[in-house]
């Protein structure tokens, strides 16, 4: 059974920086497309990133410019660095991996920007 282990939450102050990393687990073979999502206390869970195996990006509008996915299939790893941290950006984020067509999550890492 494929494990997403993520790691790089924390608390940060608004303006700052945090890098998630999120690996999966086993030889990595039919990976396809890796994406991060989060959930903000009271949301619903929202797409925030994506990266196909070729190395196509997609962002929603409120991270571009500040948030950056990248990938190393390699590893079987999924990066976000997260720049200018605002307020908004405080949830729980989760890793999502497509292997064979099936969609595998993370169990979260939580990201709360504060002063």
């Amino acid at each position: 059974q494929v494990q997403l282990v993520e790691s790089g939450g924390g608390l940060v102050q608004p303006g700052g920086s945090l890098r998630l990393s999120c690996t999966a687990s086993g030889s990595g073979r039919g990976i396809t497309d890796m994406a991060w999502y989060r959930q903000a206390p009271g949301k619903e869970r929202e797409l925030v990133a994506t990266i196909t195996r070729g190395g196509s990006i997609n962002y929603i509008d409120s991270v571009k410019g500040r948030f950056t996915i990248s990938r190393d299939n390699a590893k079987n790893a999924v990066y976000l660095q997260m720049n200018r941290l605002q307020f908004e950006d405080t949830a729980v984020y989760y890793c999502n991996v497509v292997i064979f067509s099936y969609s595998h999550w993370g169990e979260g890492t939580r990201v709360t920007v504060s002063s």
